[in-house]
């Protein structure tokens, strides 16, 4: 009969342990976004510091997850130095981080999951904030516009508005560059609008959209139909 201590006993509560840390994770990161295609989660640690609740690493591939109405083609994520109330965990409460995570990794959208998430209030409001601030001269308030499409091309957004007064709609044309200016702070330049008449407008001026503290882009890469962005973010309790 083998001792309460054993060592094949000590590792089965290990292996036990490890499934309820790697389902909780599951769980906590399913309760983050509203749907998710695939999600899987890989723990690295010992077993000591599984049951201290303290995890050197996890890496976190996801496709196809919406997150806050946004659309994230493929994500894949390494997280370091992660401290969680493990002790609550085990007693089937949900996972909380108790300190901040730094998140290395890569994201990939898809030029149809940016066109899906139109409809969200987040990027709709952040289009909109960037273009009143860009070209309030040119453009009718916010409220009267409509985003219909986003085409991506090489360095370059193509965003397809309509701009609504009560009489006339008018179907736009905005082609903008993106650029990369530091590790948290995005450019936007060559501004050129295109309207349904026939006419267009060059606008010289650059706007600089500023992404926090926490946010650390090493990489961003806009190709025909695909962009590509790599770096680093804490996540905060």
């Amino acid at each position: 009969m083998a001792e309460k201590n054993s060592p094949t006993t000590r590792t089965n509560k290990i292996r036990i342990v490890t499934k309820v840390l790697k389902k909780a994770l599951k769980l906590w990161l399913r309760s983050q976004v509203s749907a998710v295609s695939q999600l899987e989660v890989e723990i690295q640690a010992s077993d000591g510091e599984i049951l201290s609740g303290c995890i050197p690493q996890v890496s976190i591939f996801a496709s196809h997850a919406v997150y806050q109405g946004l659309h994230l083609t493929q994500i894949q994520l390494v997280a370091e130095n992660i401290q969680i109330n493990i002790g609550s965990v085990l007693k089937g409460q949900p996972l909380r981080l108790l300190s901040t995570v730094p998140v290395v990794g890569q994201l990939l959208l898809a030029e149809s999951d940016i066109n899906a998430s139109l409809a969200s209030d987040l990027l709709s409001t952040a289009l909109n904030e960037v273009l009143d601030k860009l070209i309030p001269e040119n453009c009718p308030n916010s409220k009267g516009r409509i985003w219909d499409k986003i085409h991506l091309d090489q360095q370059k957004l193509i965003l397809c508005t309509t701009l609504t007064p009560e009489t006339d709609p008018a179907p736009v044309e905005i082609l903008v560059g993106l650029d990369l200016l530091s590790q948290n702070e995005l450019q936007i330049t060559r501004c050129l609008l295109k309207y349904n008449t026939g006419m267009s407008l060059d606008v010289k001026q650059n706007y600089s959209l500023e992404l926090g503290s926490d946010v650390d882009i090493q990489e961003l890469t806009l190709n025909r139909g695909l962009l590509v962005c790599s770096g680093k973010i804490n996540v905060n309790p």
